[in-house]
């Protein structure tokens, strides 16, 4: 016995040598700033990111490379203080830029006035369609700490996560359809800029310049996912040889189902397929079940 923990000491030891030897991808292994380098900076080592929003200009930046299906995660943390007007865009596209034809997969973290707490909006595009809001508070407050916001995209489903939580379940049907993206490969972006015209109160409140500049900051991002290479990239079908891509990720487990209903009963502000109003015949996704 005292001779197997030995062995597993020297496992572990060795592991976690090995794991540290290994240096940490820079900004520029992974990304390109989109527009304002000057409101772009990082930390002494270049593991933390900084974007700043002024009067002037906000400021972004997207994947040197595109993806199709995968695992996404990046670590933020958002503007503190008076951040009412100012939107952190944290999501993925088929390219950059509103284009007509797009896909996309949105986390949008809509500020608000000192000491009210911070919404989460989540879109989805396909083809240029969105109209697929949803809404919901958190359980911290997302400007004191770094937390993980995450996107995991398969044939079988989309979700989006906070912190490991499921937030938000999208199925897909398996036939041909206007709601599910699952063709084109997508870049991953974050940006900062000003939406005073509708992100806080529907508009009512402005952005205060006297606060400005507004900063939120990014670290320890993680893909794993297919590459998209043309021609003929290895996603162009789905496979299993991927965790992400495996039975196990395609429906959530029971212990992800069991926060998925904490999130459903306690933080849902907004939810377009309960909208009747707005959708006086529900989009055809919103008869898909999260659970199965």
């Amino acid at each position: 016995m005292a001779a197997l923990l030995f062995i597993a000491a020297l496992m572990v030891a060795s592991c976690t040598s090995s794991e540290a030897a290994q240096p940490k991808a820079s900004f520029e292994d992974n990304f390109s700033i989109m527009w304002s380098e000057d409101h772009f900076k990082t930390s002494e080592d270049g593991q933390i990111w900084y974007l700043s929003l002024d009067k002037e200009t906000g400021c972004g930046f997207q994947t040197k490379q595109k993806y199709r299906f995968g695992w996404f995660s990046m670590k933020l943390k958002l503007v503190g203080g008076d951040s009412a007007g100012v939107v952190t865009a944290y999501y993925m596209c088929t390219e950059n830029g509103a284009g007509p034809t797009r896909d996309e997969l949105d986390f949008e973290f809509l500020g608000n006035r000192t000491g009210e707490p911070y919404l989460i909006q989540t879109n989805i595009y396909k083809n240029g369609t969105g109209n697929r809001e949803m809404r919901h508070m958190l359980w911290f407050d997302p400007t004191e700490e770094y937390h993980t916001y995450s996107i995991l995209w398969n044939n079988q489903q989309i979700v989006f996560f906070v912190d490991k939580v499921p937030v938000r379940v999208h199925k897909n049907n398996g036939e041909p359809n206007n709601f599910f993206p699952n063709e084109k490969p997508m870049y991953l972006f974050s940006s900062i800029w000003n939406a005073d015209d509708w992100a806080t109160r529907g508009g009512l409140e402005k952005t205060d310049w006297k606060k400005a500049p507004f900063v939120s900051s990014y670290k320890d991002f993680s893909v794993e996912a297919c590459q998209w290479e043309d021609p003929y990239p290895e996603c162009v079908s789905t496979t299993t040889k991927n965790w992400w891509d495996q039975y196990a990720a395609w429906h959530l487990s029971d212990e992800q189902k069991m926060d998925y209903a904490w999130v459903q009963r306690n933080l849902v502000i907004y939810d377009y397929c309960k909208d009747t109003e707005r959708f006086p015949a529900l989009p055809v996704e919103c008869s898909l079940s999260p659970w199965d």
